[in-house]
């Protein structure tokens, strides 16, 4: 079967742009997919979800296995890029570049399954829904046709950089992210008696600024961590103290230690705070997916490959953001790229766009590297 050509992945792209599917959601996205590699003769399997799915791509020789993975779900986000293919689902958009990671690695699937005569081994490609809400990849990074895997592949479009050039560190390259919910029991009261109740605005006020103090005076200045409290919430009227207030974050660090390290210093500050001014706090942690760290090794090759393919390489740039494919490295190593894609904006901004120059370049590389992977010792 002849390569993909330029023109089949970008009309891939605009029509998986022109039709965001949120988390769990994406039947016409994964429907759209699934034609394409059936109609390669490529082998697909369901993901143990409703939506996404997993190709098998079996080289005639004998061979490792290697997982190659693109998540698919886009925002709830209005689009406002002007884009001929803008998004025509209203509060839906690709804000995050998903629909081109998609894009690129179906067409280095269908690359791969052109070169399966002298294949060695088996790739796993793995098209995932539900990245943005950090639940996808807890549940399809256990499926068992990826227990063979003896690596990882993924990457990620990056403003930053322009098309032709692949971001690639060592080490801890996106956050691990955890959340946290307060809620204050104090004791409600008429506003102009407060020292007949317990007044959990002031609590919720102290919990803002002594929260802070985790990051700025009990963590080492060179660790990279951080705690941000987004959402508060209390009371209903002008004359009124409430019984009650809330307040929300998140949590991010990059290694493992400073994650518990975080979480305990956390807790005891909530617990030193409700206890000075007398009244319980709910403390509600939820632990999302955990950093994702590349592997040494996998990063040269990342980069050896990206150079044969006469592209540029740069460093990654430092981010707190997370990613659920370290769901896919609790004990496997892996490798997370940045693909440089243009564009004027950030992810997840309205405006959001990709130069479509990069994608066959990008679909090229994530082939090319799944080949170097089983190509490499497999003590890789």
């Amino acid at each position: 079967m002849p390569i993909p050509s330029e023109s089949m992945l970008l009309e891939t792209l605009r029509f998986l742009h022109s039709h965001p599917e949120t988390a769990f959601e994406e039947h016409e996205t994964t429907a759209h997919l699934r034609a394409a590699l059936e109609e390669a003769g490529i082998a697909v399997h369901p993901c143990g979800l409703d939506t996404g799915l997993i190709a098998q791509i079996d080289g005639a020789l004998p061979g490792p296995t290697v997982g190659l993975r693109a998540d698919i779900d886009a925002l709830p986000i209005q689009e406002d890029s002007g884009l001929a293919c803008s998004s025509v689902i209203p509060g839906r958009m690709h804000a995050c570049g998903h629909d081109f990671h998609a894009a690129a690695v179906l067409g280095a699937a269908l690359m791969l399954h052109a070169q399966r005569d002298t294949l060695p081994g088996r790739v796993m490609v793995i098209f995932q829904p539900a990245e943005e809400v950090d639940g996808g990849g807890r549940i399809v990074a256990r499926h068992p046709l990826l227990h063979e895997c003896k690596c990882f592949l993924a990457g990620h479009t990056y403003p930053g950089f322009p098309a032709g050039t692949v971001g690639v560190r060592e080490g801890a390259v996106m956050a691990a992210v955890d959340r946290f919910r307060l809620v204050i029991r104090g004791v409600g009261v008429h506003a102009a008696h407060p020292h007949a109740g317990i007044d959990p605005i002031v609590v919720q006020a102290a919990l803002v600024q002594s929260l802070q103090t985790i990051v700025s005076r009990t963590m080492s200045p060179f660790s990279h961590s951080l705690v941000s409290v987004t959402h508060v919430e209390a009371g209903n009227t002008w004359n009124v103290i409430p019984s009650t207030a809330m307040l929300e974050g998140t949590v991010r660090t990059l290694d493992p230690a400073d994650r518990e390290r975080v979480e305990k210093q956390f807790c005891q500050i909530v617990s030193g705070v409700g206890a000075a001014y007398g009244t319980p706090i709910d403390i509600e942690w939820t632990r999302g997916s955990p950093a994702v760290i590349n592997d040494p090794a996998l990063c040269e090759l990342a980069r050896s490959t990206a150079l044969a393919q006469g592209l540029t390489v740069d460093r990654q740039d430092d981010t707190l953001g997370g990613e659920d494919f370290s769901q896919y490295l609790m004990d496997k190593p892996g490798v997370f790229v940045r693909i440089g894609t243009g564009g004027q904006r950030p992810a997840h901004h309205p405006g959001f766009t990709v130069d479509p120059a990069a994608l066959y370049p990008a679909a090229r590389y994530f082939a090319a590297l799944a080949r170097a992977c089983l190509e490499a010792p497999l003590s890789l």
